[in-house]
């Protein structure tokens, strides 16, 4: 077993000021792989002010000086990727060799997007008799979620540092072990000292103390609405720059015209992602009335092909979900469903057959003839949970899409890209995949309404950690 006693502070690793520990489980058996320590506002405090002494010197530096530390980084990642994939797999379930592709090769990426970007990144312009910069927000408290530890992580610290910002990380407790990788990297990557903090805990203590801190100067959050609104609620007394990143409760739209053979397995692929802990899975798969039989059919093959068991063995194709809680939530989202009158196709709340019944596991489970108003329908379940839903034209499927309090993702399956990207265009929400089209680290990522606010990835990312500053300069005399 693991054992984490330190924290990563002011360039060293440092005895906790709380006395508590917090167990991680292994969502394969349930039992206890690490321990971490359960940190109070006290670290939260001595990691903030870390963070505020570092800053200046920091934001000081050159673009292509905080672009050869992230390029360092980038390159630790790339060395103990596979370490840092099983460390993954073992605490949060994502099969070993998705989890190498998706949950190390992602964050990786982002290091190196951000190293690059920063050679050409426009930090400042002239304005007519203004010059116009942009410079770090200041103090960065990133707090992250379990589903895409390090890549969400990655999100959020990479750009942090490429702005200039000094950053305080608190990743979730129930995948942290990741993190304390990262801590490992960043150090032998020379970072100076306080430009990085790590520490760890429980959102009520150390997350809150965190967010209403008032060297704070922003706050970065990824994880549910629900916490979201407490973090916007608690971060208002002191004006701080909120970004959030919530939850998701995805439409894919198939047109009349679609090829559902490939459109069907492409959207159930997706749902299933990660044992369908993604905040952008399409978990409403929206079908003509008159094609449901076949929609149906197809979706159903599409889920018996999946393999539940060991995330570490050969071709398990999906693994448990990352906590007992969650599993339980998941079971109780399907009960549910077939309460209010939904057809199970495929899947239920037993545990599936043949994998360790102390295990987090939930069988891949489509329901069909879904209500669009039906609980599963608009809640956000996070598990391998599909629901089908008819539609009767075009404009009812967008105001179906359309008809939940989020607005993250979605998906358009025609016969052209032109025709689903006319559909694409009226759905409110922050990304779109048109047939199939796969994510791009370049591109922004964030939602529309109770989704969050703010943008990740590629220069929005970089931009969300940056503030105007306009310098106005007295106009030469006119000749």
């Amino acid at each position: 077993m693991e054992q984490r006693t330190q924290f990563y502070i002011d360039g060293q690793w440092t005895k906790p000021l709380g006395s508590g520990k917090i167990e991680v489980f292994s969502p394969t058996d349930g039992a206890v792989i690490a321990t971490i320590p359960e940190g109070n506002a006290a670290d939260a405090d001595k990691a903030v002010q870390a963070a505020r002494r570092a800053f200046d010197a920091w934001a000081a530096t050159t673009p292509a000086q905080r672009a050869e530390y992230l390029k360092k980084i980038q390159d630790g990642l790339k060395a103990r990727t596979d370490e840092i994939a099983k460390a993954i797999t073992l605490e949060m379930g994502m099969p070993y060799k998705m989890s190498q592709r998706v949950q190390v090769g992602s964050p990786t990426a982002s290091f190196g997007m951000y190293s690059k970007m920063l050679a050409t990144f426009p930090f400042e312009e002239q304005v007519g008799h203004s010059k116009v910069v942009r410079e770090a927000v200041g103090v960065v408290a990133a707090i992250t979620p379990w589903n895409y530890p390090l890549h969400q992580i990655a999100a959020k610290v990479a750009a942090a540092l490429a702005a200039g910002c000094t950053i305080v990380l608190k990743p979730s407790e129930v995948a942290p072990i990741n993190a304390f990788l990262l801590a490992e990297i960043i150090h032998d990557a020379g970072l100076p000292a306080g430009v990085f903090n790590l520490v760890t805990g429980y959102g009520p203590a150390i997350g809150e103390a965190m967010v209403t801190h008032p060297e704070v100067d922003m706050v970065s959050f990824t994880g549910s609405t629900r916490a979201g609104k407490r973090i916007s609620e608690m971060a208002s007394a002191t004006v701080k720059r909120v970004a959030l990143e919530l939850g998701g409760k995805s439409a894919a739209i198939l047109l009349d015209d679609a090829d559902f053979s490939v459109a069907v397995k492409g959207v159930v692929g997706n749902c299933f992602l990660n044992a369908g802990q993604t905040c952008t899975a399409h978990t409403r798969m929206l079908v003509p009335a008159a094609r449901y039989d076949e929609a149906a059919k197809l979706a159903v093959e599409a889920a018996s092909a999946y393999r539940v068991g060991d995330p570490m063995a050969e071709g398990i194709t999906l693994g448990p979900l990352a906590s007992k809680m969650q599993q339980d939530k998941v079971r109780e989202y399907i009960i549910k469903g077939q309460a209010e009158g939904a057809e199970l196709l495929i899947g239920g709340a037993d545990l599936p057959e043949g994998v360790n019944a102390k295990g987090y596991y939930v069988k891949p489970t489509v329901f069909g003839k879904v209500k669009w108003d039906a609980t599963i329908a608009q809640e956000e379940i996070f598990g391998p949970v599909l629901s089908i839903i008819s539609y009767s034209d075009e404009d009812d499927a967008v105001r179906i899409a359309n008809s939940t309090l989020y607005g993250l993702a979605g998906g358009v399956w025609s016969a052209t890209d032109e025709h689903a990207e006319k559909v694409a265009r009226r759905m409110r929400t922050g990304q779109v995949d048109i047939n199939g089209g796969p994510f791009n680290l370049y591109a922004p990522f964030g939602g529309y309404k109770q989704s969050g606010n703010g943008r990740e990835l590629g220069k929005y990312g970089l931009e969300d950690f940056l503030e105007f500053k306009t310098m106005q300069f007295k106009p030469a005399p006119k000749a």
